[in-house]
């Protein structure tokens, strides 16, 4: 729930910053104080979004290897992080970006304070794909125990696995394939622009698919 919360805030904020922003010249010009606290609220839900991922693959990790962890204390600790911790990066993210002077033009133009961003982004993809790797490695190795062990998953763990391990890669899709952006000019800039609207245009297509439309249940 707060993982899809986070991107249904980001989603339509995206669709605000299109909406309200992109196609007026005289708006990015003016660089009106509403809009630039627009992009960095936008980015704090962008930064949520990757929290609440690595969120679920640290719950899911949890639950398979340490049997004594409190379900409940886990999940009020998670919920604190991630929504807290991204202020932090995003505090961070705007100090340096007043700091270095580039906050003309609503701040659409990429500037070198992106890197505090992709720090956590990478954080949480690198992390996920560790966690997944030995949920994987637990799940198989109780599964090959036999039926009489106690401690085996259950079907519903093992079904919270398998959206898991669909869903990750899904939602990071974008960054995955386009982490570092081409500076200004460069040969590959137009290739990374057509990938990463590409990926990340189709995510949600790709989710409901998989998810919805192939789902036998729905």
């Amino acid at each position: 729930m707060n993982l899809f919360t986070a991107f249904a805030f980001n989603n339509f904020l995206w669709l605000l910053w299109y909406r309200l922003v992109i196609p007026y010249p005289d708006v990015i010009l003016e660089n009106g104080i509403w809009c630039q606290c627009l992009h960095i609220i936008l980015h704090y839900f962008l930064l949520s979004c990757y929290a609440w991922m690595l969120a679920e693959g640290v719950y899911l990790h949890t639950l398979l290897v340490s049997a004594f962890t409190s379900e409940q204390k886990l999940v009020k600790v998670l919920t604190i992080l991630s929504w807290s911790v991204p202020i932090l990066f995003i505090a961070l993210y705007t100090t340096l970006r007043l700091a270095s002077g580039q906050t003309d033009q609503c701040w659409i133009d990429e500037s070198d304070s992106n890197t505090v961003l992709i720090v956590l982004v990478a954080t949480s993809m690198g992390l996920n794909f560790i966690f997944l790797c030995n949920i994987v490695r637990v799940v198989i190795g109780k599964l090959r125990a036999g039926p009489a062990q106690s401690s085996r998953p259950s079907r519903a763990l093992l079904q919270a696995l398998r959206a898991t391990l669909l869903l990750l890669p899904l939602l990071g899709l974008n960054y995955l394939l386009t982490p570092f952006r081409p500076p200004n000019n460069h040969p590959w800039e137009t290739y990374y622009e057509l990938i990463s609207a590409v990926t990340a245009s189709f995510q949600g297509l790709c989710v409901a698919t998989l998810f919805c439309f192939c789902n036998g249940e729905v």
